[in-house]
């Protein structure tokens, strides 16, 4: 199969970012990268817009940085706290995922995409005090706490019932 050399114009996942060159396929740059816009073929000519790219990427790099370490401070100073349903010993009626977390986020005048919020193994589905890791940035990753509480008083569960059906020999 026939290899070409590429310079990207803009990132693509899995491929490479902006200013970079890469190696692909001739029938995907053909068809795909050259056709969207998204690269250039590499030649002399487009030399001085590989520099003019890096110098553009450089500068995007770091006004994202700034972006995340702005939104990590305030991150930090967010508690966050749900109030869920519960049943019979604290048991909690559905659970808290990162749809959850996202939702009460931009309650708080924050706007994340649900994918960059971690939650270890899962939705949670005990109540307590829970941590889960937002990636804001490749270099900046915040842990964010919260808790879960029970909107309703918590019941006992009913021992007595479990002990009037047990014969009178192992009471």
């Amino acid at each position: 199969m026939a290899y070409t050399e590429v310079l990207l114009i803009k990132p693509v996942d899995g491929l490479g970012a902006e200013g970079e060159q890469v190696r692909v396929r001739a029938g995907y740059a053909r068809n795909f990268l050259f056709l969207q816009g998204i690269a250039l073929p590499v030649n002399r000519a487009n030399t001085k817009y590989i520099e003019a790219l890096k110098k553009a990427r450089t500068v995007r790099e770091a006004r994202d940085l700034e972006v995340a370490n702005a939104l990590a401070a305030k991150l930090a100073a967010v508690k966050l706290t749900f109030a869920v349903k519960t049943g019979e010993g604290g048991k909690m009626f559905g659970a808290i995922s990162t749809a959850e977390i996202a939702a009460k986020l931009a309650e708080h005048g924050i706007e994340l995409e649900r994918k960059r919020i971690h939650l270890g193994q899962g939705p949670v589905k005990l109540l307590g005090k829970h941590v889960s890791t937002i990636r804001l940035h490749s270099n900046v990753t915040v842990e964010q706490e919260f808790e879960v509480i029970s909107e309703n008083p918590i019941e006992e569960i009913k021992q007595e019932a479990e002990e009037s059906d047990r014969p009178e020999r192992d009471k």
